[in-house]
């Protein structure tokens, strides 16, 4: 067929649009994504540097993390308070953290709440903290003293001795209900955003059997000694089933999450696992059935731990990550990734390439269910990782992102803010919504659009301020001054979003 080289060349002109603005789709920023790191506080990873600061230096120090952090372009803390069955908070419950003080059982002095300054310092500069416990470790070393004052004293039938650590024996109903107890009462008195855990829940296993003998003749709930794998995942299951029932009670919008090991199951295994070969699985080896706990509604969001590179022989990234987002029920999908694996002498090729983070990053947009990341930890991000710190600051998280809202959650989206007005290049408004109606009060939007040109308020580029004032004052831009449009929306405690209101015109 024949075209004359004007039709030709109008062909190549929409081509080129086409793909453009497919290219464009694919580097936008979302509007929405999880942008975590992990602060752990165990063996003083990331906070405090190391046990016994002074005060004041531990305060300095954690806003240095939150505003490297911030300026990074995250928007969540995942915050470690309960290490190995201590606090990082005031507790009737449980002893102050040897990681703290240096010595277990002691309070800072002067006094000071860590958990409360974090959430406080995090809420300030926009960013969720997610209260990171671990449900089951009593001492990373068996020899260790506890303090005085400790559950375990009064309860030593709890306790399990293996791979020199001490843990609760998962097995006991009290134990559990310790546990239970324990995130009952930070729920209750503190103003978090979620209750988060990772992947330890019955300890990696060793050469040895785990010790359980006597809780599974105390409280086997009728499984025989064939079925002590199923007994060991059905404890789990009932703990993390109490904990949903117990957080949503409490306060409904205060999200659950877990961040497993990255292996369910190995399809050799199971047909519904993943193309791996995993020496260790969460199903068969920490007896947590992370996939029921999806499918069931029992947790709003995971983090698996995909620590792997692209390409890896077992357990490849994006063979995982493909994996999950045909696994998540629906719920949260967030993926854990690898920041401490880069550089600093590692042998694996893969982890001496700049591309392999951002690498990352690019593909798992690519990914319906997956809406967002979390790196471990937060003190990599102190050193040289080969320009992936630039590579998030200038390009991946340039434009900022809320947290995904969601939908399951019983809030409601806040009413839009009303009596709307401009004076000079301030722009100013009232809540549509009584003062009781968001818990932890509402935050805003304001969208800022050239008069004339098309406005999309799903493209990020358009918010100029997330805020929980009432009021916004614009700089004014250079060259000859234009009207642009203003709107403003409200946001509630999980981010679902009002409609916008009606615009109104500024000069800048």
């Amino acid at each position: 067929m024949y075209f004359s080289a004007k039709i030709r060349s109008v062909f190549i002109i929409i081509s080129i649009l086409f793909a453009t603005k497919a290219i464009d789709a694919q580097i936008l920023s979302p509007k929405y994504e999880f942008r975590g790191v992990w602060v752990a506080t165990v063996n003083n990873i990331d906070w405090p540097s190391k046990p016994g600061l002074p005060v004041e230096i531990m305060k300095t120090e954690a806003l240095q993390i939150l505003d490297m952090n911030k300026d990074l372009g995250m928007n969540a803390i995942i915050f470690q308070v309960r290490p190995s069955a201590d606090a990082f908070y005031q507790s009737d419950l449980e002893p102050w953290s040897r990681y703290l003080t240096g010595t277990p059982g002691k309070a800072p002095e002067p006094f000071f709440d860590p958990l409360q300054f974090w959430i406080d310092e995090s809420h300030k500069r926009g960013m969720e903290l997610h209260a990171w416990m671990n449900p089951f470790r009593l001492a990373l070393n068996a020899s260790q003293p506890l303090a005085g004052n400790h559950i375990a004293f009064r309860n030593p039938d709890w306790v399990i001795k293996y791979d020199n650590k001490l843990f609760f024996d998962p097995g006991i109903p009290a134990a559990r209900n310790h546990f239970v107890k324990v995130v009952t009462d930070v729920v209750s008195r503190y103003d978090i955003d979620a209750i988060h855990f990772d992947d330890y829940f019955y300890p990696y296993p060793t050469q040895e059997p785990f010790p359980d003998q006597k809780s599974f003749s105390l409280f086997n709930r009728a499984f025989n000694s064939e079925s002590k794998d199923h007994w060991r995942r059905e404890n789990v299951d009932i703990m993390i089933k109490t904990l949903s029932d117990t957080i949503k009670a409490i306060k409904p919008w205060v999200k659950f999450g877990i961040s497993p090991f990255g292996v369910w199951r190995n399809r050799i295994s199971d047909p519904e696992g993943s193309d791996t070969r995993a020496g260790v699985t969460n199903y068969d080896d920490l007896y947590a059935d992370i996939r029921k706990w999806l499918k069931e509604g029992w947790i709003d969001y995971v983090i698996p731990q995909i620590y792997w590179e692209i390409g890896h022989s077992a357990a490849d990234f994006e063979t995982l990550v493909r994996w999950w987002n045909r696994n998540s029920f629906g719920k949260g999908l967030y993926i854990g990734q690898a920041p401490y694996k880069v550089g600093g002498g590692t042998t694996v090729a893969a982890w001496n390439q700049p591309r392999q983070l951002p690498g990352q990053v690019d593909l798992l947009r690519k990914f319906n269910q997956v809406s967002g990341s979390a790196y471990f930890s937060s003190n990599h991000f102190k050193r040289d990782l080969l320009g992936f710190q630039d590579s998030l600051k200038n390009r991946i998280y340039k434009i900022p992102a809320l947290i995904p809202p969601m939908p399951w959650l019983p809030l409601n989206p806040p009413a839009p803010p009303v009596k709307v007005k401009v004076s000079g290049r301030k722009v100013q408004w009232q809540s549509g919504n009584s003062a009781s109606t968001i818990p932890g009060g509402e935050r805003y939007l304001v969208y800022l659009n050239e008069v004339g040109k098309t406005f999309d308020p799903g493209n990020p580029s358009h918010i100029v301020q997330y805020t929980h004032l009432k009021a916004v004052q614009f700089n004014r831009k250079s060259g000859k001054r234009k009207e642009y449009e203003v709107r403003v929306s409200a946001l509630d405690r999980v981010n679902n979003e009002s409609s916008l209101t009606t615009p109104v015109i500024i000069k800048l």
